[in-house]
This record gives structure tokens, sequence and C-alpha cells, in this order.
């Protein structure tokens, strides 16, 4: 008996390599690429703990959850981190950036999250490349949510480590990743004697085993069903064209954020600035009294498969978030998933305005 996911033959060096080149053009870089064999935190932590050490000291700007977590890793690495937060429903700016700098000028090492799903917010990454580079730093980018849904540029932006997943706004599979490495980092990482070697944190491994080695022999035997997942992933993306693909899911934002509005029932983008928002999903502020993980429940009730999520943690409390990315990010899902809420909120008796919320996503749709 035969069946199409297990009776493939194996993938060949070439066409792991054929898949990282894609993969390279869709970011639009020179530098190195590398799939890692696993879910984008992989790379995220391995690519930290190769490039910073005991006299790093990093600036690691927090927007959201993860921006928390690489701080975690980087105290771990023995790095001295530099903390600068800024509230969830804003983005970082350059002049932040540079005010941190002038007051800790031994900055060498900058972590930054582009896009923070769970949040809904964006940073803007180029003004803040041109600070870092002035400065020399090293440039660490979290661009797992960006990617497909607004622009990713390692090179043009000076970023040294940029680690995306195909996940999100992709449409792709989540069992591999990738990154980009410029040579600095490279260089930074083999003078690391804390970098991860003979481990699957290993970014030095990559480097040594398969880059240089001409990518002739992979290191261990390849996720098959993941990577051609991603090769097919990578087509589809082709085949539409990135703009396009990125044009959709700023029109489900915008869409979403407009219709949230128009609907009434005291919800409202959770991120205030439309400019600080991220493409790839919308987050809501539910109104005083109504639990966002309430909400979201009922609004399921009639139909489970929408992508709505409440808030992590704490909040859980006052968050939704519509994630209208990949197949997701078209005008038929905002309508169902502003629907959906706007049916839960009159169930508490709520005024809403569900003709009004339809007229407004179909005005924004561009």
């Amino acid at each position: 008996m035969t069946h199409p996911f297990l009776d493939l033959a194996p993938l060949s060096a070439a066409r792991f390599a054929s898949i990282e080149d894609r993969v390279a053009r869709l970011l639009d870089t020179r530098q190195d690429v590398v799939i890692m064999q696993g879910e984008a935190l992989l790379p995220l932590e391995g690519a930290i703990r190769a490039a910073a050490g005991p006299g790093t000291t990093a600036l690691n700007v927090i927007t959201g959850p993860y921006g928390q977590t690489f701080g975690d890793w980087l105290r771990d690495c023995g790095a001295t981190v530099i903390d600068l937060a800024v509230p969830f429903h804003t983005a970082v700016t350059a002049a932040q950036i540079r005010e941190a700098f002038a007051e800790h000028p031994a900055i060498d090492f900058v972590s930054l999250v582009h896009a923070e799903a769970a949040t809904g917010n964006t940073n803007p990454v180029a003004e803040i490349g041109e600070v870092v580079r002035e400065h020399g730093a090293l440039f660490y980018l979290d661009a797992v949510a960006s990617i497909g849904a607004e622009p990713v540029l390692p090179d043009a932006w000076g970023v040294d480590l940029c680690v995306i997943g195909a996940q999100k706004a992709m449409g792709g599979p989540a069992g591999v990743s990738a990154v980009s490495v410029s040579e600095r980092a490279w260089t930074r990482m083999a003078a690391n004697p804390r970098a991860p070697r003979r481990s699957y944190l290993s970014l030095l491994d990559w480097k040594e085993r398969w880059v240089e080695g001409g990518r002739k022999a992979l290191l261990h035997a390849p996720a098959q069903l993941e990577m051609l997942a991603l090769e097919a992933c990578v087509e589809r993306i082709e085949a539409e064209g990135l703009e396009t693909v990125m044009a959709r899911h700023a029109s489900a934002a915008a869409a979403t954020r407009a219709g949230a509005v128009a609907l009434g029932g005291g919800l409202e983008p959770y991120v205030y600035d439309a400019a600080d928002a991220a493409p790839v999903a919308t987050t809501l502020r539910t109104p005083p009294g109504v639990v966002a993980s309430e909400l979201v429940a009922r609004a399921l009730a009639g139909d489970p498969t929408l992508p709505l999520a409440a808030g992590g943690g704490a909040l859980a409390e006052e968050m939704i978030r519509v994630n209208h990315y990949g197949g997701d990010a078209t005008v038929g899902l905002v309508h169902g998933c502003l629907a959906a809420l706007g049916s839960a909120l009159a169930e508490k008796g709520l005024d809403v305005d569900q003709e009004g919320a339809r007229r407004a996503v179909e005005g924004a749709w561009r």
C-alpha cells in the first residue's frame, strides 16, 4: 500500500539548496540563507546564542511577548541587556533607538521583532536599521509574522540576522524556518566561544558543513514533507506575486479596522495608530465589562473555523486577535469575523451595526 505523503524519494541536497535559493529571492538578499529543520523558535534562539555572550551589550526592544523572550535568552547567554519596552498598542521609533545608543554607547547588538502578531503592531525596521548601522551594532530581526504581509529586506535595511517562518502570511508549513546571515554575523559567531556547535541550535554547523561545503551534503535527514510544503508555498507566492500577496494582507488589515469601528458595540482597534498596525493580524479591544476570551468563545460557537483568538495571558481579558493571514487574507473572511463578533456583542445586549460594518469593509478593501 502506497501513500503520497510517505512513499517519496529522499530529498536531495540539490533540491534542498534550490529551495534555499528561492527563499533568498523572496527576501531579495545576497546573504547566506539557511533553512532550519524546525519551527522558527529554532533559528530565533540559535542565532542569539551564536552571536551573543559575555561582553555583548544588547539593546532588546520589547513590543510584545517575543521581545520579552529574546531578552531572557540574551541574559542566559551572559550578555548585558538593556530592555527598551514600549506599550503594546504602539510601535518603537527610530528616535527611541537613537536615544538608547546615546545613553548606552557600548550597545553592539540590537534585537527587534518586526511584526508582533500577538499584539498587532509593526515596527519601522528600515528607519531603525539606519540608526543601528550608524553605530555599527549587529542587527537581529524576527520577521516570522511579517514575511509575506509586508516588505522584509535584510540587505536594504542592514539586518544581519533575519529569521522567517512560513506558517503565517506565507500560508505555508510551521515545521521549517529560515535565517539569512550576513558576513558580519558569521564573523561574530565564529569569534564566540559559547556559540553552539554540534548542536541542533548550531548555525555554525550549517555554515561549516553545508554552506562552506558547497551545499553538497546535508547535516542530517531533512524534514522532507515540510521542505516540499515550503517549496510549494514559495511557488504559490511567486505565481500570485509577492506584491499582490502583501496587498491582500494590507487590505485585510485596513478593512478589519474600518469594519470594527463601524460595527460599534464598544469594539475598537487595540493598536491606536493605523501606521503602527501590522498587516498580518488585527487586534481589537473589547468594551469595558466584556471579557475578550468569552466574546471570542461566543463568536466561534457559530463557526469554529474563523481565525479569531483572545490575547494571551492577561491580554485575554481585553484583546481579540483577527488572524487574517495567508489564505485567510480575504474580504469574505473579514466579513465573517466581524459578523460573528457583532452577533456575540448583540447577545450581550450591546448595540451593533452589522450593515455599517459590511459597508466599511467593502469601502476599505483595495
